[in-house]
């Protein structure tokens, strides 16, 4: 393998798939990246056996080839190179890595070993705008449990209902779901979390297209030069629609600003009690009141001014209604409830694309 590539270029790839390396798997070659030519094209692929990501990249391939080396070394050893025309050359299994003022050689596995995840072979393929498909799992990933004896809630549901694709996670506390649009083929796939987070990394804000194959067991995410390939989770998702609430007693509208802005002084005096507050609604005083109290720090009450039908009080987890409240994007906010051991719903008033519910704690 004999090749010239830019260090931008390198830098950018090996970003996109160093961290899926695993240097603590029983496996050495998973600890390395793959380097390969192809059709002119250099591409850089590393996996853990549950996710594999490649990126290509234009290169000037004068010999064709391939090798794998440790994936750390190779990202902050390039990563640390001046921006520039870099040198490949494969002698053996040791990589000749040359520019002007550097010359290096970093020892290599071939390539003959490195596991390749099985082709997809189910044929449903779809696609959505990246731009609104990263939003949408930056909106619900967080939702997810980390909890492995549940693993059905570890991760993303990708579902269409009535001609519309949902995207939803909940760790059995929370819930998150955000509709992306019109979408007339039949979805339904489970893809973890963890590999929806390595998603996250290599998607971009623009218009350019996600495309989407998947099987039973396998799904494949390909945006221009990447593509990250994850096994899907095994199991049958519960029916989370029932948990939605769509009347309530009691509702309050707000400057989504000024909601934060009580609940993060609120949960400063709530650590003591693993982060619980308690929030009321006033109709007669137009008014939303979150009070914490703690036995060795204090207690503290905030309002803010509120547009309210009804009057109660209910009991949340403050960093699960902040992490509600920061996947909002909107100026205003809806929060509902029908007693304190019914489910909470956060909802944008102007728009029913994104919606969250909360269970509360018992008080």
């Amino acid at each position: 393998m004999k090749l010239q590539v830019t260090q931008e270029n390198l830098n950018r790839a090996l970003g996109s798939v160093a961290r899926v390396a695993n240097s603590r798997g029983t496996l050495p070659i998973l600890a390395n990246v793959l380097i390969k030519t192809s059709n002119n094209r250099l591409s850089l692929s590393a996996t853990n056996l549950d996710i594999a990501i490649t990126h290509y990249i234009g290169a000037k391939v004068k010999e064709e080839g391939s090798i794998t080396v440790p994936a750390r070394l190779m990202q902050d050893f390039i990563n640390s190179l001046p921006s520039g025309v870099i040198d490949l050359d494969l002698q053996e299994t040791k990589l000749h890595v040359t520019t002007d003022k550097y010359q290096s050689v970093i020892n290599g596995i071939v390539s003959d070993d490195f596991p390749v995840m099985p082709a997809i072979s189910g044929d449903k393929k779809w696609s959505a705008k990246s731009g609104l498909f990263k939003k949408a799992l930056q909106q619900v990933v967080f939702a997810a449990s980390n909890d492995e004896t549940r693993p059905v809630l570890t991760g993303i549901l990708l579902h269409t209902n009535d001609g519309k694709l949902f995207m939803a996670a909940t760790d059995s506390y929370r819930l998150a779901e955000k509709q992306l649009g019109d979408n007339k083929q039949d979805v339904h796939l489970l893809a973890p979390a963890f590999a929806m987070q390595d998603l996250l990394r290599v998607i971009g804000d623009d218009e350019q297209e996600v495309q989407i194959t998947h099987d039973d067991q396998q799904a494949l995410f390909k945006m221009g030069d990447i593509e990250l390939v994850t096994r899907l989770v095994d199991g049958k998702y519960p029916d989370y629609t029932k948990l939605i609430p769509s009347k309530f007693n009691t509702k309050a509208t707000l400057k989504r600003a000024d909601l934060i802005n009580v609940a993060k002084v609120s949960s400063l005096f709530a650590r003591e009690s693993a982060g619980s507050v308690t929030i009321a609604i006033d109709e007669k005083a137009q008014e939303l009141s979150i009070r914490s109290a703690a036995s060795q720090l204090g207690e503290n009450t905030a309002s803010a001014a509120a547009k309210i039908t009804g009057n109660g009080s209910i009991t949340l987890n403050s960093r699960y209604l902040l992490d509600a409240l920061n996947a909002f994007s909107g100026d205003d906010i809806t929060f509902g409830f029908n007693g304190k051991l019914e489910p909470t719903l956060l909802s944008d008033p102007k728009t029913a694309d994104y919606q969250h519910v909360i269970m509360p704690l018992k008080s």
